[in-house]
């Protein structure tokens, strides 16, 4: 992208055709809607996530867990599906509100996708947040709000300053939300670069487009980072016995909640509503057709979808294979770093092996891995395609109509939710265990399988489920890679909302129905295995 974005076609430094390819009047127009779209969408976000993260980490009721569940789940929707779910609400029960196509309805999916995030991110921080001060100040007189003002939001701010960086990458990165209800009225950095390659053949202002996203990611996280550090108050954590039950003082959170669950499942239940209804009657033809069943698929040419490169049934087996090597390569490579962040030189935590004298160079090394594997969630799906289709689509490695670039791309996605799931908890495996198998003459090899993995094998089990749900419903970079013939049910289901007709329409809504349910059933296992790191970006 580097080559692409600053050297023109004579091989030079081509700064004239960067600046002119950044000064076009639609790229300025599509930076600022941009900015302007993530900041709403993260001032949403973080305005109905604290609240909720109050009520699901700090009070206990029956039912919480599966309320936690249904709230995260959206975050490993796939960004398609979202837009499609939320196409489907404003042109049905909502058509009268005139959202279809509007900045509003962006904002609101874009709000939908990362209340998650908040609650997630939040949620864990504050679930850990000693209670005391809080309680002492309460005693003293303070009001609940002055408690709030006071002790909490202070002790919050590094987490809350965290929790917004991200949110506001992850809206300014959507792809799949924008691509689909925008239309053609309203694009951002991500889908003017596809539109830019995929159409244009512009590749050199798509690169340079890339090359100023990643620079303002990289400024932001430079300007998250001081920020956390300044509001750093350094107040303890640790458990303050069993959160309380609900009480009056939290009726207006349960307002709150109740609005973020009509958010939450409203466009859920428009899409599966979807699914089964065409021409005003109930059917699952648009299933047969997805699933290769019936009559439907019979008629449709031995379940061969008109215009779609591809079956609907072998695209829901193909997003399973490459999900599954997906998340095998991320889950290899994400133990072999995350073992060297959490036990090399200058780890943190009772798990580490390291120590201040190991070396600043190596410390140094471990930090910058570290640093390079985070890269794909500040840098988007939309680029890590781009840049593998520029760079693996020329002799000698051309692999533009090899399936193989899927599953790495996907791997990429998901490896920084793997590590930031795996560090924390090969960091809390105790030293002192180790050493004591060690000392009995046990090998590095039975060290682990005997003291690491009994202690790590739930953090394990979830970052797979991550990256499997990651992986299946990815549609940025996979957008970019998967082949016409070989498409996966996410591209499948973009291509066939692009073609008319109801029978198109209903086979586009039932996979993502199938999509929306695998995702949120492995996000659903991943939250009952509670590995407190799971979201902790």
């Amino acid at each position: 992208m580097l080559r692409l974005g600053l050297l023109g076609d004579a091989g030079g430094l081509d700064v004239g055709g960067v600046v002119e390819a950044l000064a076009r009047p639609r790229i300025a127009e599509v930076v600022w809607f941009t900015l302007w779209s993530a900041t709403l969408g993260t001032v949403g976000s973080l305005l109905l996530g604290v609240p909720l993260a109050h009520l699901l980490f700090r009070r206990r009721f029956p039912g919480r867990t599966l309320l936690r569940g249904i709230v995260v789940a959206p975050f490993v929707l796939p960004t398609v599906v979202v837009g499609i779910a939320f196409r489907r609400l404003f042109t049905g029960p909502l058509d009268w509100t005139g959202l279809d196509g509007s900045a509003v309805g962006i904002v609101l999916a874009l709000v939908f996708f990362n209340v998650a995030v908040v609650v997630r991110t939040v949620g864990s921080f504050w679930e850990g947040l000693d209670p005391r001060p809080a309680q002492a100040a309460a005693s003293l007189g303070a009001s609940p709000w002055r408690v709030a003002r006071t002790v909490t939001l202070p002790a919050l701010m590094p987490v809350l300053i965290s929790a917004a960086s991200v949110v506001f990458l992850f809206c300014a990165t959507a792809f799949g939300v924008v691509l689909t209800l925008g239309g053609l009225q309203y694009a951002n950095v991500e889908t003017q670069i596809y539109l830019l390659t995929t159409q244009f053949l512009d590749l050199q202002g798509a690169a340079a487009l890339s090359l100023l996203q990643v620079a303002v990611v990289a400024l932001l996280l430079g300007l998250t980072r001081v920020g956390r550090r300044r509001t750093e108050t350094g107040l303890a954590r640790g458990a303050g016995g069993p959160a309380p039950r609900l009480g009056r003082t939290d009726a207006p959170v349960l307002a709150l909640a109740a609005v973020v669950l009509v958010l939450v499942l409203a466009p859920v239940a428009a899409l599966m509503l979807g699914s089964v209804r065409s021409g005003g009657e109930w059917t699952l033809a648009g299933w047969e057709r997805l699933l290769g069943l019936g009559a439907a698929a019979d008629a449709a040419s031995g379940t061969v979808v008109p215009g779609s490169g591809g079956s609907a049934y072998e695209a829901v087996g193909l997003s399973l294979r490459v999900a599954v090597d997906a998340t095998l390569l991320a889950l290899t490579l994400g133990v072999l770093v995350s073992w060297l962040v959490a036990r090399g030189p200058g780890a943190a935590g009772p798990g580490a092996a390291g120590s201040a004298t190991s070396g600043g160079v190596r410390r140094r090394v471990v930090k910058a891995l570290d640093g390079l594997v985070m890269l794909p969630l500040g840098v988007s799906a939309v680029t890590i395609g781009f840049g593998f289709l520029v760079t693996m689509g020329r002799p000698p490695l051309d692999l533009r109509d090899s399936l193989v670039l899927v599953p790495i791309a996907q791997a990429l996605v998901a490896l920084p939710l793997v590590v930031r799931t795996l560090v924390p908890v090969l960091r809390s495996v105790e030293t002192r265990q180790r050493e004591a198998a060690a000392s009995l003459g046990a090998p590095p090899w039975r060290v682990a399988m005997t003291v690491d993995l009994p202690l790590a094998w739930r953090g394990l089990l979830a970052s797979a489920g991550f990256a499997f749900a990651v992986s299946l419903g990815e549609f940025g970079a996979t957008a970019f890679l998967a082949g016409s013939d070989r498409p996966t049910l996410p591209v499948l289901v973009y291509r066939l909302l692009g073609r008319p007709g109801e029978d198109n329409l209903t086979t586009a809504l039932a996979g993502s129905v199938l999509l929306a349910v695998l995702c949120a059933g492995t996000m659903l296992l991943v939250e009952r295995w509670q590995v407190r790191s799971v979201g902790a970006l």
